[in-house]
């Protein structure tokens, strides 16, 4: 035994030994990558994805591959022999074989194939997609399992990635600190009680003196925000995004019970004005990017899906955004010709035909409303004190499209008038933290959230939010 090793150690560092031979192999290249090959060498490569259109001609054989990482499929042209028995739309494959330059208009190089390795058939009169077909998205949307898969859904799913990707670049430039807010909280931010309550589902831990398992009520949280004013007791920008739920009971396009929020907070800030600029930074950079990232997905919705959607984002991106009072908002509504559902009223909250048609009066271009009614808004917005209409420093960002995109306020950082709110709510003892804030260093302050899926609305123009999404959540429904 000792000697066999002695004998192996020697022989490995023994130059006259022979060595084996690994053959070269062909380096593998995403379908993106060999598409912007500009000049082909003839050099062989590897590619691996899913097949798109199969065409088989007399001694040719044609077919396109993708793998996700473009809108564009890669064209493979191969000898009709090569055709393994296997290959139909939708199986997964291999292809090795040379970069040429494609001689075919619109189309830059292509894959003259000297292998193809069926990995995994598709039966195609089962798959749910079908071959040279635009499917509608409310077809797609029954099929959570396979419909990113479809042109549109992988296209929204690029988006999506290169959004989140926009956002995360916009406040790392600009000194913000990423925080991860916790999703199960004790807290209900907004105090609507449209929330999920967290406990084991096996009853384990549970006592009858305190039936909780982390002996208080626990929810899903709804907002990030709360905690992030904690952050700003230390770090004088912060930001978080990530998943928020909301228990409300509607189906409708605008509301799902899982997505995703955007979230911000600031200390030290002067006044509404740096808020709102910051949310109209964010929005006009984050989009200016996924223009530059994804022309070509962005196209297909602008084309395909809401025709007229371009020259809609381009009108929000080429002006400043329009800022009104919610006093100057209620006063256009009341002279409008427009008949409403709900009739607009000092002191009521603006429902969303309100928020539609101050867009549409401003000539489609986003518009903040601000200064809100004290009794519409929820114990933390700062207190104007401005006499009989009593305000609150909150602002909305109303979008074409979508209504609200945007909410925030300035945060009510004295002491005494935070403490007698809640007092008058019951809560002081439930939020002593909260006002221990305000004791130990506090600053001016305010923050706001964006919700993701709500902006992918905006900028795509896709009616339904449950398209913006992988997996949506809403009432009476989780699959998957």
């Amino acid at each position: 035994m000792f000697g066999a090793r002695c004998i192996r150690l020697a022989l490995r560092h023994c130059s006259s030994a022979p060595r084996p031979k690994h053959a070269a192999t062909a380096p593998l290249l995403r379908v993106q990558e060999a598409l912007e090959v500009q000049n082909p060498t003839n050099k062989e490569v590897k590619v691996q994805g899913w097949v798109r259109s199969v065409r088989s001609q007399k001694e040719i054989l044609f077919l396109h591959i993708n793998d996700g990482s473009s809108l564009e499929s890669l064209q493979v042209v191969a000898d009709s022999g090569l055709e393994p028995r296997e290959l139909t739309f939708g199986s997964s494959i291999e292809v090795r074989g040379k970069l040429t330059q494609s001689p075919h208009k619109g189309q830059n190089v292509e894959l003259a194939a000297e292998s193809i390795r069926v990995v995994g058939t598709c039966d195609v009169l089962t798959f749910p997609l079908k071959y040279k077909t635009r499917h509608p998205l409310e077809y797609l949307r029954q099929f959570p399992h396979v419909r990113c898969r479809s042109n549109t859904l992988a296209a929204l799913l690029r988006i999506r990635s290169e959004a989140t990707a926009a956002i995360h670049a916009f406040f790392k430039d600009n000194g913000y600190l990423h925080v991860h807010t916790p999703i199960i909280t004790s807290n209900d931010c907004e105090g609507a009680g449209e929330v999920f309550q967290v406990e084991p589902a096996t009853g384990d831990g549970e006592s009858e003196e305190n039936p909780h398992f982390f002996n208080v009520p626990a929810f899903l949280t709804v907002s990030g925000q709360l905690h992030l004013e904690v952050m700003t007791g230390a770090f004088s920008k912060a930001f978080t995004f990530g998943p928020t739920f909301r228990a409300e009971n509607s189906q409708s396009r605008r509301h799902l019970a899982e997505f995703y929020m955007v979230e911000a907070e600031l200390a030290f800030i002067d006044g509404l004005q740096e808020l709102m600029q910051v949310m109209e930074d964010l929005f006009k950079k984050t989009t200016d990017m996924v223009l530059s990232k994804c022309p070509h997905d962005v196209g297909l919705f602008h084309k395909h899906v809401a025709p007229g959607q371009e020259a809609k984002l381009e009108q929000m991106l080429k002006n400043q955004f329009i800022i009104m009072s919610y006093s100057e908002a209620i006063e256009i509504l009341k002279r409008s010709p427009r008949v409403f559902k709900y009739n607009p009223e000092w002191g009521l909250d603006l429902q969303r035909e309100h928020e539609k048609y101050l867009v549409e009066h401003c000539g489609e271009i986003p518009v903040f409303v601000f200064n809100y009614p004290y009794d519409l808004k929820p114990f933390y917005m700062r207190d104007n004190e401005d006499g009989p209409l009593h305000t609150v420093a909150a602002v909305d960002l109303l979008v074409p499209g979508t209504g609200e995109l945007c909410g925030g306020s300035l945060r009510e950082d004295r002491l005494d008038l935070l403490q007698s709110r809640l007092q008058r709510m019951g809560q002081e003892d439930a939020y002593q933290w909260y006002l221990d804030l305000r004791q130990f260093g506090s600053t001016p302050h305010g923050g706001f959230g964006m919700g993701f899926e709500r902006y992918l609305q905006c900028i795509l123009g896709v009616e339904n939010i449950k398209d913006t999404i992988p997996f949506p959540r809403f009432s009476r429904s989780c699959v998957l």
